[in-house]
């Protein structure tokens, strides 16, 4: 079976600590995958909050999430400090990527995930393009 590769540009926009909490782990004592997307989750709205923005307010878009690529690298456990790198990648007219790289505290790989955000008018529920100023802030940023 193919395994989901996910590309970790470069360039970061944007990096946090977010610690692992007790309920963030599983029947395998370690972090689960679901704990992991929502904590990528978190990391997304600091990021959006470090260039002013949140979900519902991007420069008079909202977003919504297309499509999300995770590969595990290895495990986390409670008490780890998870060090999560972001980047915004693959602009486009509608939206773009956001590539997130995990670490844990002693700088061993987690994860890599990749989820894809699309411009989103909530009220007529029809996506709508990626607004100018927030194109080229993330651009001057990269």
């Amino acid at each position: 079976m193919a395994r989901v590769q996910v590309n970790i540009p470069a360039h970061t926009h944007f990096e946090t600590n977010i610690p692992v909490r007790i309920t963030d782990l599983n029947y395998g004592a370690h972090l689960g995958n679901d704990a992991l997307l929502s904590i990528l989750h978190e990391a997304r709205l600091q990021l959006l909050g470090h260039f002013g923005y949140n979900e519902m307010d991007l420069g008079g878009a909202s977003l919504i999430m297309a499509d999300v690529a995770i590969s595990y690298k290895g495990e986390s456990f409670y008490g780890d400090t998870l060090n999560i790198r972001m980047a915004f990648d693959d602009l486009n007219k509608y939206g773009f990527d956001i590539s997130y790289h995990v670490l844990n505290q002693d700088g061993k790989e987690v994860a890599r995930a990749k989820t894809g955000m699309l411009c989103f008018n909530y009220k007529v529920r029809k996506l709508m393009s990626l607004p100018d100023e927030v194109k080229a802030k993330i651009e001057t940023k990269a």
